[in-house]
């Protein structure tokens, strides 16, 4: 059951009103009619909320409760959740259709360089201080460092646009809706730029010397990606090893998943809330596609040296973590085609209408 009509007055759903609309009724019903609601997003409910509610309600009342009919709402609920992540189908403008496409595969790109940046640091450790008995090994850090710099690249390249346009919006006088996610990104990187910088100090790989000959990662940017996912660890099974770390480092181990947090969250709203033009629009899904092929090429290097034995160093060996992060990887691959190719469809329905 589904409705596009008019956006309803105040847009708000008062859905205690609409559950008593004639032959609707008691609390029961106006219950049911608020779970029935929440499968669809925050947006499209206040747009369609009040009207849909009315609807349901009325027909609840009419035809009694039916299961039926609770399928048939969640699964048009759900399509309209993957419709606002640029997943399915957009009922709204093309170029809100291909920001929110590029915001999916934005979260996915930070989730598999998250994940990506654990099993590349831990691979630089141990080729830091030893040779690995499989050269293959060496082989998938080469690939996964060369997906990670031109993952780097395509980010600066990304955000420049994205800032020129928010920048612009604020001129306008038009940044209100831009601020929080702008401040979140800041706040963000600072806190991983400074944190990262000084707990790169204590990273294990201090000492060897081995890395620079066996592959392309400077010592710096290896103790930066190891000191960013450091949170990321076996340890928080371990309560008593945890309690061994100095208070400083587990205080870094709370703050930087949250400062990364509020970094890709306030990366993904601006994306999504700043109006880039058809020029920018066309040049950010032209980077998600070259992204996309850094995020396979780096899936590929994983699993190379997922499907090694790992030889008598204990770093090279894969452990949970890093076969969890590999499914991560998978997933976030597959969604964030299905994103690209969402935002490509869009931008061309966007120029098309031109």
């Amino acid at each position: 059951m589904t409705t596009t009509g008019r956006a309803a007055p105040g847009g708000r759903t008062d859905v205690a009103e609409a559950a008593g609309a004639p032959g609707g009724s008691n609390a029961a019903e106006s219950a049911r009619v608020r779970r029935l609601l929440l499968w669809y997003p925050r947006g499209w409910r206040d747009r369609y909320g009040d009207e849909f509610a009315e609807l349901l309600a009325a027909e609840q009342a009419e035809q009694g409760p039916s299961w039926r009919r609770g399928v048939n709402v969640a699964a048009t609920g759900l399509r309209a959740r993957l419709a606002g992540a640029g997943l399915a189908g957009h009922p709204l403008h093309p170029a809100a259709a291909a920001r929110a496409g590029l915001a999916t595969f934005a979260s996915c790109a930070a989730a598999s360089g998250l994940v990506g940046a654990v099993m590349w640091a831990q691979l630089a450790i141990g080729l830091q201080w030893s040779v690995p008995d499989d050269h293959r090994i060496t082989q998938a850090m080469d690939l996964m460092s060369g997906a990670l710099l031109v993952l780097a690249v395509l980010t600066v390249l990304a955000a420049v646009p994205v800032a020129w346009a928010a920048m612009a919006a604020v001129g306008r006088g038009g940044g209100r809706q831009i601020r929080w996610p702008a401040m979140l990104a800041g706040a963000g990187t600072l806190v991983l730029v400074v944190g990262g910088r000084h707990f790169a100090n204590g990273w294990p790989g201090t000492g060897g010397h081995l890395l620079v000959h066996q592959g392309v990662v400077p010592g710096g940017i290896a103790a930066f990606g190891w000191a960013a996912t450091m949170w990321i660890t076996s340890y928080w099974g371990h309560p008593g090893m945890l309690a061994a770390f100095p208070a400083a480092q587990l205080a870094w181990m709370v703050a930087s998943p949250v400062a990364t947090g509020c970094l890709v969250t306030g990366a993904v709203q601006l994306l999504r809330r700043v109006e880039l033009s058809p020029r920018a629009l066309r040049f950010h899904t032209w980077v998600a596609c070259v992204a996309w092929a850094g995020l396979a090429v780096f899936l590929g290097g994983a699993l190379c040296w997922l499907l090694t034995s790992g030889g008598s160093a204990p770093l090279f060996r894969a452990g949970l973590i890093d076969r969890t992060g590999l499914a991560v990887l998978a997933v976030a691959a597959v969604t964030g085609a299905a994103a690209v190719r969402r935002a490509r469809l869009a931008r061309l329905a966007e120029s098309l209408s031109q």
